[in-house]
């Protein structure tokens, strides 16, 4: 049971981070717009946001395979762990009554994504699902 636990989440943690590289990649206007709203601009130069998506698209790929686990699961947190970064006041004030300009419900499961690649590194030894472990890694 933990090994399948452990693949469903790599294929969900992993398949997201994908999904946000494609965005920037194939929707740039809506990269750019979120880019501007929660980084200050920061990613979105296309160089900028084209490297990023490319790199989500990648580390993604990579969890969802469980290939090169020791480095995909690290990249992974530190996506997720900027992302919730940038709307720390969201996640402990999900409904904007202290901190949060307003209720953001939506963006609460950026807790669960950032704990799921925590456990994911935890559990790394006991994910027998995963390509590393048939590779002996």
């Amino acid at each position: 049971m933990k090994a399948i636990s452990l693949l469903l989440l790599r294929l969900s943690t992993g398949i997201y981070l994908m999904l946000w590289g494609f965005m920037k990649l194939g929707a740039k206007e809506k990269a750019v717009g979120l880019s501007d709203k929660y980084y200050d601009g920061l990613l979105s130069g296309d160089i900028v946001n084209y490297s990023v998506g490319a790199a989500e698209m990648l580390i993604g790929l990579l969890v969802v395979l469980g290939l090169f686990g020791g480095v995909a699961y690290l990249g992974q947190l530190a996506f997720y762990f900027v992302g919730a970064a940038a709307i720390i006041t969201d996640l402990v004030d999900p409904f904007g009554l202290y901190l949060a300009d307003s209720a953001h419900l939506l963006f609460f499961p950026s807790w669960t994504l950032l704990f799921a690649s925590l456990l994911m590194i935890a559990f790394k030894s006991d994910d027998t699902m995963s390509l590393d472990s048939k590779r002996g890694a």
